[in-house]
Protein backbone atom coordinates (compact mmCIF):
# COMPACT_ATOMS: atom_id res chain seq x y z
CA UNK A 1 0.00 0.00 0.00
CA UNK A 2 1.06 3.50 -0.17
CA UNK A 3 1.12 5.10 2.71
CA UNK A 4 1.52 8.70 4.13
CA UNK A 5 1.81 10.16 7.49
CA UNK A 6 0.66 12.93 9.73
CA UNK A 7 2.53 13.48 13.00
CA UNK A 8 6.25 12.32 12.62
CA UNK A 9 7.25 12.08 16.76
CA UNK A 10 7.37 9.30 18.81
CA UNK A 11 3.96 7.54 17.55
CA UNK A 12 4.20 8.40 13.96
CA UNK A 13 7.94 6.81 14.00
CA UNK A 14 6.38 3.89 15.90
CA UNK A 15 3.81 3.60 13.10
CA UNK A 16 5.93 4.13 9.92
CA UNK A 17 7.89 1.24 11.67
CA UNK A 18 5.16 -1.08 11.50
CA UNK A 19 4.57 -0.34 7.92
CA UNK A 20 7.94 -1.73 6.89
CA UNK A 21 7.52 -3.10 3.60
CA UNK A 22 4.95 -0.86 2.19
CA UNK A 23 5.81 2.42 0.37
CA UNK A 24 5.39 5.62 2.59
CA UNK A 25 6.23 8.73 -0.39
CA UNK A 26 5.27 11.69 2.23
CA UNK A 27 4.86 12.70 5.66
CA UNK A 28 4.11 15.28 7.25
CA UNK A 29 4.68 17.76 10.48
CA UNK A 30 4.78 20.91 11.95
CA UNK A 31 7.88 20.63 12.84
CA UNK A 32 9.91 20.87 9.22
CA UNK A 33 13.43 18.87 11.39
CA UNK A 34 10.89 16.03 12.22
CA UNK A 35 9.30 15.58 9.42
CA UNK A 36 12.83 15.46 7.24
CA UNK A 37 13.80 13.03 9.45
CA UNK A 38 11.22 10.30 9.06
CA UNK A 39 11.13 11.00 5.71
CA UNK A 40 14.87 10.52 4.73
CA UNK A 41 14.23 6.93 7.61
CA UNK A 42 11.38 5.69 5.18
CA UNK A 43 12.45 7.29 1.26
CA UNK A 44 9.52 9.83 0.99
CA UNK A 45 9.52 13.35 0.79
CA UNK A 46 8.78 15.57 3.34
CA UNK A 47 5.50 18.21 3.92
CA UNK A 48 4.54 20.58 6.90
CA UNK A 49 0.88 20.57 5.08
CA UNK A 50 -1.25 17.95 6.08
CA UNK A 51 -3.98 18.67 2.81
CA UNK A 52 -0.95 18.02 0.47
CA UNK A 53 -0.71 15.24 2.21
CA UNK A 54 -4.10 14.18 1.95
CA UNK A 55 -4.55 15.19 -1.56
CA UNK A 56 -1.60 12.49 -3.05
CA UNK A 57 -2.16 9.13 -4.81
CA UNK A 58 -2.50 7.27 -1.16
CA UNK A 59 -4.39 4.02 -0.23
CA UNK A 60 -3.81 4.72 4.26
CA UNK A 61 -3.40 7.71 6.00
CA UNK A 62 -2.00 7.33 9.49
CA UNK A 63 -2.83 10.05 11.80
CA UNK A 64 -1.00 10.86 14.48
CA UNK A 65 -1.31 14.34 15.91
CA UNK A 66 -2.18 15.79 19.01
CA UNK A 67 -6.13 15.50 19.47
CA UNK A 68 -7.38 18.56 18.23
CA UNK A 69 -6.23 17.89 14.69
CA UNK A 70 -7.63 14.04 14.43
CA UNK A 71 -11.02 14.88 13.57
CA UNK A 72 -10.07 17.22 10.67
CA UNK A 73 -7.51 15.49 9.03
CA UNK A 74 -9.35 11.95 9.18
CA UNK A 75 -12.35 13.34 8.06
CA UNK A 76 -10.67 14.88 4.70
CA UNK A 77 -8.78 11.93 4.06
CA UNK A 78 -11.46 9.92 4.18
CA UNK A 79 -13.71 12.22 1.78
CA UNK A 80 -10.80 11.80 -0.40
CA UNK A 81 -11.10 8.28 -0.86
CA UNK A 82 -8.26 7.09 1.90
CA UNK A 83 -8.23 4.31 4.60
CA UNK A 84 -7.37 5.96 8.07
CA UNK A 85 -5.39 4.69 11.27
CA UNK A 86 -5.84 7.70 13.63
CA UNK A 87 -4.80 7.47 17.28
CA UNK A 88 -7.20 7.25 19.96
CA UNK A 89 -9.61 8.91 20.74
CA UNK A 90 -9.97 9.88 17.41
CA UNK A 91 -11.85 13.27 18.07
CA UNK A 92 -11.74 15.43 21.31
CA UNK A 93 -16.04 15.21 21.37
CA UNK A 94 -18.41 12.79 19.86
CA UNK A 95 -20.16 16.03 18.10
CA UNK A 96 -16.41 16.55 16.82
CA UNK A 97 -16.09 12.86 15.66
CA UNK A 98 -19.53 12.24 14.69
CA UNK A 99 -19.09 13.71 10.92
CA UNK A 100 -16.17 11.14 10.58
CA UNK A 101 -18.11 8.34 11.58
CA UNK A 102 -20.80 9.30 8.48
CA UNK A 103 -17.92 9.94 5.90
CA UNK A 104 -16.40 6.39 6.42
CA UNK A 105 -20.00 5.20 6.09
CA UNK A 106 -20.60 7.23 3.00
CA UNK A 107 -17.44 6.75 1.03
CA UNK A 108 -16.97 2.83 2.29
CA UNK A 109 -13.66 3.58 3.92
CA UNK A 110 -12.43 1.52 7.24
CA UNK A 111 -11.30 3.62 9.89
CA UNK A 112 -8.78 2.01 12.54
CA UNK A 113 -8.36 3.80 15.72
CA UNK A 114 -5.07 3.47 17.49
CA UNK A 115 -6.08 0.82 20.31
CA UNK A 116 -2.55 -1.14 20.43
CA UNK A 117 -3.26 -1.97 23.92
CA UNK A 118 -5.89 -4.74 22.33
CA UNK A 119 -2.82 -6.01 20.69
CA UNK A 120 0.04 -6.77 23.06
CA UNK A 121 0.30 -10.16 23.16
CA UNK A 122 -0.93 -11.04 26.83
CA UNK A 123 -4.11 -9.44 25.97
CA UNK A 124 -4.78 -11.25 22.62
CA UNK A 125 -4.17 -14.54 24.59
CA UNK A 126 -6.26 -13.36 27.81
CA UNK A 127 -8.95 -12.88 25.00
CA UNK A 128 -8.29 -15.78 23.53
CA UNK A 129 -9.10 -17.45 26.85
CA UNK A 130 -12.16 -16.25 27.93
CA UNK A 131 -14.01 -16.25 24.10
CA UNK A 132 -12.70 -20.20 24.45
CA UNK A 133 -14.79 -20.41 28.04
CA UNK A 134 -11.99 -21.18 30.46
CA UNK A 135 -12.91 -18.39 33.20
CA UNK A 136 -16.80 -19.17 32.42
CA UNK A 137 -19.46 -16.62 32.97
CA UNK A 138 -17.31 -12.78 33.22
CA UNK A 139 -18.59 -11.11 37.12
CA UNK A 140 -16.07 -8.07 37.06
CA UNK A 141 -12.93 -6.27 35.51
CA UNK A 142 -10.49 -4.62 37.37
CA UNK A 143 -7.71 -2.12 35.96
CA UNK A 144 -5.33 0.53 36.80
CA UNK A 145 -3.28 2.52 34.69
CA UNK A 146 -0.68 5.42 35.36
CA UNK A 147 2.42 7.09 34.93
CA UNK A 148 4.00 9.70 37.13
CA UNK A 149 4.44 12.44 34.27
CA UNK A 150 7.92 14.57 34.03
CA UNK A 151 9.02 17.65 34.96
CA UNK A 152 7.21 20.15 32.99
CA UNK A 153 4.32 17.98 32.38
CA UNK A 154 1.82 20.84 33.54
CA UNK A 155 2.65 22.50 30.46
CA UNK A 156 2.28 20.35 27.63
CA UNK A 157 -0.30 19.98 24.80
CA UNK A 158 -2.20 16.90 27.19
CA UNK A 159 -2.74 19.27 30.03
CA UNK A 160 -4.26 22.05 27.73
CA UNK A 161 -7.92 20.41 27.61
CA UNK A 162 -8.58 22.73 24.20
CA UNK A 163 -6.18 20.66 22.66
CA UNK A 164 -6.43 17.54 24.33
CA UNK A 165 -10.49 17.26 25.58
CA UNK A 166 -9.59 16.38 28.59
CA UNK A 167 -7.12 15.28 30.69
CA UNK A 168 -5.89 11.41 32.61
CA UNK A 169 -9.46 10.40 31.28
CA UNK A 170 -8.77 10.77 27.74
CA UNK A 171 -5.66 9.67 27.39
CA UNK A 172 -4.90 6.46 29.37
CA UNK A 173 -8.32 6.00 30.56
CA UNK A 174 -9.38 5.86 26.93
CA UNK A 175 -7.33 2.50 26.64
CA UNK A 176 -8.87 1.08 29.93
CA UNK A 177 -12.61 1.89 28.79
CA UNK A 178 -11.56 -0.03 25.70
CA UNK A 179 -9.78 -2.56 27.04
CA UNK A 180 -12.95 -3.10 29.35
CA UNK A 181 -16.11 -2.68 25.90
CA UNK A 182 -13.50 -5.43 24.80
CA UNK A 183 -14.04 -8.03 27.40
CA UNK A 184 -17.05 -6.78 28.43
CA UNK A 185 -19.22 -5.43 25.66
CA UNK A 186 -21.55 -2.48 25.81
CA UNK A 187 -21.12 -0.67 29.13
CA UNK A 188 -22.89 2.22 30.97
CA UNK A 189 -21.66 4.62 33.57
CA UNK A 190 -22.44 4.42 37.12
CA UNK A 191 -19.69 6.49 38.87
CA UNK A 192 -17.07 8.43 37.74
CA UNK A 193 -14.71 10.91 39.44
CA UNK A 194 -12.27 13.23 37.75
CA UNK A 195 -10.35 15.29 40.08
CA UNK A 196 -7.21 17.02 40.25
CA UNK A 197 -4.29 15.99 42.92
CA UNK A 198 -1.11 16.96 41.79
CA UNK A 199 -0.29 18.71 38.45
CA UNK A 200 -1.69 22.53 38.62
CA UNK A 201 -3.83 22.04 35.09
CA UNK A 202 -6.88 23.05 33.97
CA UNK A 203 -8.19 18.92 33.48
CA UNK A 204 -8.26 15.90 35.91
CA UNK A 205 -4.75 14.42 36.70
CA UNK A 206 -6.83 10.85 38.07
CA UNK A 207 -10.49 8.95 37.18
CA UNK A 208 -12.16 6.68 38.74
CA UNK A 209 -14.79 5.13 36.98
CA UNK A 210 -17.30 2.21 37.70
CA UNK A 211 -19.03 0.97 34.66
CA UNK A 212 -21.87 -1.84 34.02
CA UNK A 213 -22.19 -3.89 31.28
CA UNK A 214 -25.56 -5.38 30.52
CA UNK A 215 -25.73 -8.92 32.64
CA UNK A 216 -24.44 -6.82 35.69
CA UNK A 217 -20.86 -7.21 34.83
CA UNK A 218 -18.78 -4.36 36.55
CA UNK A 219 -15.60 -2.49 35.46
CA UNK A 220 -14.01 -0.51 38.49
CA UNK A 221 -11.22 1.90 36.69
CA UNK A 222 -8.39 3.55 37.45
CA UNK A 223 -6.25 5.76 35.75
CA UNK A 224 -3.72 8.42 36.98
CA UNK A 225 -0.40 10.76 36.20
CA UNK A 226 0.47 10.62 39.41
CA UNK A 227 1.44 6.79 39.82
CA UNK A 228 5.19 7.70 40.29
CA UNK A 229 6.10 3.60 39.71
CA UNK A 230 4.69 3.21 36.11
CA UNK A 231 2.04 1.01 36.52
CA UNK A 232 -0.45 -1.44 34.41
CA UNK A 233 -2.75 -3.89 35.99
CA UNK A 234 -5.69 -5.46 34.14
CA UNK A 235 -7.56 -8.20 35.95
CA UNK A 236 -10.36 -10.32 34.21
CA UNK A 237 -12.37 -12.17 37.02
CA UNK A 238 -14.99 -15.08 36.18
CA UNK A 239 -16.76 -17.42 38.12
CA UNK A 240 -13.92 -20.26 36.95
CA UNK A 241 -11.26 -18.09 37.35
CA UNK A 242 -9.39 -15.21 37.37
CA UNK A 243 -6.76 -13.73 34.56
CA UNK A 244 -4.21 -11.02 35.76
CA UNK A 245 -2.18 -9.02 33.07
CA UNK A 246 0.55 -6.68 34.35
CA UNK A 247 3.28 -4.36 32.66
CA UNK A 248 3.49 -3.63 29.37
CA UNK A 249 7.31 -3.56 28.75
CA UNK A 250 9.71 -0.86 29.46
CA UNK A 251 9.38 0.88 32.81
CA UNK A 252 6.07 -0.47 33.10
CA UNK A 253 7.84 -4.01 33.97
CA UNK A 254 7.57 -7.22 31.97
CA UNK A 255 4.53 -7.91 30.62
CA UNK A 256 2.92 -10.74 31.82
CA UNK A 257 0.02 -13.13 31.94
CA UNK A 258 -1.46 -15.12 35.23
CA UNK A 259 -3.75 -17.49 34.68
CA UNK A 260 -5.84 -18.60 38.68
CA UNK A 261 -8.19 -21.51 37.75
CA UNK A 262 -10.41 -22.19 40.22
CA UNK A 263 -10.07 -26.10 41.30
CA UNK A 264 -12.98 -27.97 42.51
CA UNK A 265 -12.69 -27.61 46.20
CA UNK A 266 -11.97 -24.06 45.54
CA UNK A 267 -8.66 -23.30 47.49
CA UNK A 268 -5.57 -22.43 45.87
CA UNK A 269 -5.85 -21.88 42.40
CA UNK A 270 -4.13 -23.78 39.51
CA UNK A 271 -1.65 -21.21 38.97
CA UNK A 272 -0.18 -20.48 34.98
CA UNK A 273 2.12 -17.52 34.22
CA UNK A 274 3.07 -16.88 30.81
CA UNK A 275 5.54 -13.62 30.07
CA UNK A 276 6.48 -11.79 26.99
CA UNK A 277 9.51 -9.63 27.24
CA UNK A 278 10.09 -6.58 24.91
CA UNK A 279 10.43 -5.97 22.41
CA UNK A 280 6.28 -4.21 21.92
CA UNK A 281 4.87 -5.84 18.49
CA UNK A 282 1.54 -4.52 19.59
CA UNK A 283 2.21 -1.68 17.02
CA UNK A 284 2.84 -4.17 14.26
CA UNK A 285 0.35 -6.40 14.64
CA UNK A 286 -2.28 -3.54 15.18
CA UNK A 287 -1.00 -2.97 11.47
CA UNK A 288 -1.15 -6.27 10.45
CA UNK A 289 -4.43 -6.42 11.27
CA UNK A 290 -5.78 -3.37 9.73
CA UNK A 291 -4.07 -4.13 6.18
CA UNK A 292 -5.93 -7.80 6.66
CA UNK A 293 -9.19 -6.19 7.49
CA UNK A 294 -9.05 -3.61 4.26
CA UNK A 295 -8.20 -6.49 2.16
CA UNK A 296 -11.03 -8.56 3.75
CA UNK A 297 -13.16 -5.56 3.38
CA UNK A 298 -14.51 -6.19 7.33
CA UNK A 299 -14.08 -3.57 10.05
CA UNK A 300 -11.16 -3.42 12.16
CA UNK A 301 -10.64 -4.49 15.39
CA UNK A 302 -10.96 -1.23 17.58
CA UNK A 303 -12.56 1.12 14.70
CA UNK A 304 -14.14 3.87 15.03
CA UNK A 305 -17.66 2.38 16.20
CA UNK A 306 -15.34 1.81 19.40
CA UNK A 307 -13.76 5.20 19.53
CA UNK A 308 -17.49 6.70 19.69
CA UNK A 309 -18.61 4.61 22.47
CA UNK A 310 -15.22 5.16 24.10
CA UNK A 311 -15.91 9.26 23.69
CA UNK A 312 -19.33 8.93 24.68
CA UNK A 313 -18.62 7.22 28.03
CA UNK A 314 -15.66 9.93 28.84
CA UNK A 315 -17.95 12.81 28.40
CA UNK A 316 -20.68 11.27 30.27
CA UNK A 317 -18.18 11.12 32.87
CA UNK A 318 -16.89 14.74 32.66
CA UNK A 319 -20.27 15.73 32.83
CA UNK A 320 -21.14 13.88 36.25
CA UNK A 321 -21.74 16.65 39.40
CA UNK A 322 -18.28 16.56 41.00
CA UNK A 323 -16.42 14.93 38.54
Amino acid sequence: MRIGIVGCGLIGQKRAAAAKGHEIPIVCDVNAARAEALARAVGGQATDDWRKLVAQELDLVIVATTHDHLAAITLAAIESGKHVLVEKPAARTAVELAPVVAAATKHKRFVKVGFNHRFHPALLKARAMVERGELGPLMFIRGRYGHGGRVGYEKEWRCVREISGGGELIDQGSHLVDLSRWFLGDLTLEYAACPTYFWKIGVDDNCFLALKGRSGEMAWLHATWTEWKNLFSFEISGRNGKLMIEGLGGSYGVERLAFYKMGPEMGPPETTVWEYPFPDSSWQLEFDEFIGAIQEGRQPLGNIHDAMANLKIVEQAYARPGA
